[in-house]
């Protein structure tokens, strides 16, 4: 089972449709507050359709919290356009966080420079300077599903 990390997501429709590939791929949503929204948001419910009450979402107070929580063995990765390390570079294993940042600022300066070997990004066109949040979510985490399907043999 994969981890797909939201810090402080703002966008209702994005974070409903992130969940839905979460259900698509089995993997566990964890959010970390502040939202920018209400989980009852009628955005954040049309954009992950009749799926949301079945999607595993956890909630944290905090990034701390979130820490806290987290298994010491725990492999997390943080998404962010200042690192060069693709994502596909990196060897995912089940039980893996993926984490990603807000959309209009990204992950907090503080997390990227404590790991910048957990660092990885999606490569751009230079005159792009993002891609949507649930598109960036998609990429990566199927790109662990197939690695880890390969692995099983499946």
């Amino acid at each position: 089972m994969l981890n797909v990390v939201l810090v402080e997501p703002e966008i209702p429709p994005n974070t409903g449709n992130i969940g839905r590939l979460c259900l698509a791929t089995g993997s566990v949503l964890h959010l970390v507050e502040p939202l920018g929204f209400s989980l009852d948001d009628r955005m954040l419910k049309r954009a992950g359709l009749d799926y949301w009450h079945r999607v595993e979402v956890r909630q944290w107070p905090s990034w701390a919290a979130f820490q806290q929580a987290l298994p010491a063995q725990a492999r997390l990765y943080f998404l962010t356009t200042k690192s060069v390390r693709p994502y596909w570079a990196q060897t995912f294993e089940d039980g893996d966080f993926l984490v990603f940042g807000r959309e209009t600022r990204g992950l907090p300066e503080s997390l990227l420079s404590a790991q910048p070997e957990h660092c990885l990004t999606i490569p751009m066109a230079p005159e792009t300077r993002s891609l949507n949040l649930a598109t960036s979510v998609g990429i990566v985490l199927y790109e662990a599903v197939r690695q880890l399907r390969v692995a099983a043999g499946a």
